[in-house]
């Protein structure tokens, strides 16, 4: 495959302004993309699309080196009408929209010499979901997954993922004319897995996708999907839900980008937080071209700190190319309990540790609600449980 690269500025992560000064790259359209990992500086902490992130914990996945082969298993479940196959790189579609734009995914690509591919053919509605489970031995792994939803076609997909590891991983995600593709990745690694993991899709017209991100398990995790909404009257549903513990580092930096007319996005993220350095950050970034008239795009994150020493780091940004849109906006709340709610609830006979247990899970569950999948949800809501009882015990 030919490598598509932006040549990077002299000084790494900025951009040079008339006057000969060199400023930060703020905008996620403008960052630097290449397969290439040399045309990407290790990263320093102080980048715009590292800063918030703990790089020195993340530095497993900067190097460029092979993973072992026995670190990581794949179990495929999916009905009969899903086609697989192998991708190498320059093999279609492997690569038709996913192009790395940090160092890890770029290894990645590199490093994963065949390509897992999961296709629903056109017109088929599948009954039952896909399920990819992910389980880490131990080791630094690599991977790359395609994920395609022919035209017509609709299915869910979900990646589960747990085990031990530190995971550089790229999905690619491609939602044909007229297609409705649900992908939901849950993260409950081990708590010394680090995972790195770059989702780039596209939505073509009158295609829908749904993308739930769900971190749990985990020392870090930063899950980044990227989106482009690239034909008329697409619609992107982005939602995700986390709950971090003491020494935790739940991350995810969204881009949706409305590239066609009429389109259409939905963006809410929820974190709860408890224990001395629990930590969640969420960037969201809209941008709507110019050619995009007609969106309608909404994108919001909440997050619940339940104790002391924990932080939530919360950056909505929207930017807009066009007068001609239905409507777009931001939002961004982080606060501890609403002493009301708790009075109100104790008001009613509810000890404080039970008001406190239904507000978090109240919270939570309207992430969960979204998934429709009776199963998956019982067992979310079985997991939120499981950690409110540990930050009891703590």
């Amino acid at each position: 495959m030919t490598t598509t690269t932006q040549a990077p500025s002299s000084v790494p992560g900025s951009t040079a302004h008339t006057d000969g000064a060199w400023a930060p790259i703020q905008t996620r359209s403008e960052r630097p993309r290449s397969y290439d990992p040399a045309d990407f500086e290790r990263p320093n902490g102080r980048e715009v699309n590292w800063k918030h992130s703990p790089v020195d914990r993340l530095a497993p996945l900067f190097s460029d080196v092979e993973g072992g082969a026995d670190v990581v298993t794949v179990a495929v479940s999916a009905p009969d009408a899903v086609q697989t196959a192998s991708l190498s790189v320059g093999t279609a579609p492997r690569g038709e929209i996913f192009t790395p734009e940090d160092l890890p995914a770029a290894i990645a690509w590199r490093r994963e010499p065949a390509a897992h591919l999961l296709r629903i053919p056109a017109g088929v509605e599948l009954d039952e979901p896909v399920y990819v489970d992910v389980q880490g031995h131990g080791g630094l792994a690599h991977a790359h997954l395609v994920l395609e939803a022919m035209p017509n076609s609709h299915g869910t997909v979900v990646l589960r993922h747990a085990g031990s590891v530190q995971l550089a991983q790229n999905v690619e995600i491609l939602v044909r004319e007229g297609a409705h593709l649900t992908v939901i990745t849950v993260q409950q690694w081990a708590d010394d897995s680090v995972h790195a993991a770059s989702h780039q899709a596209r939505v073509d017209r009158d295609a829908t996708l749904r993308h739930i991100v769900v971190s749990f398990g985990g020392g870090v995790v930063r899950v980044n999907p990227s989106v482009e909404l690239a034909g008329a009257g697409s619609h992107a549903q982005l939602y995700g839900m986390s709950y971090s513990d003491s020494g935790q580092h739940l991350e995810s930096q969204v881009y949706l980008f409305h590239k066609g007319r009429d389109t259409r996005g939905d963006v809410l993220y929820k974190g709860a937080l408890q224990g001395a350095g629990a930590r969640s950050v969420w960037i969201g970034d809209v941008l709507i071209g110019p050619e995009a008239v007609g969106t309608d795009s909404y994108e919001a994150n909440r997050n619940l700190v339940l104790t002391d020493g924990a932080r939530a780091e919360s950056i909505p940004n929207l930017e807009i190319e066009t007068g001609d849109i239905r409507g777009a906006g931001h939002a961004s709340a982080t606060g501890r309990f609403d002493d009301e709610q708790l009075f109100y609830l104790q008001s009613r006979g509810i000890s404080e540790d039970e008001a406190r247990r239904l507000v978090v899970i109240g919270f939570l569950s309207d992430i969960v609600q979204r998934i429709g999948i009776p199963a998956l949800e019982t067992e979310l809501h079985a997991a939120i449980e499981a950690e409110l009882q540990e930050g009891a015990a703590q």
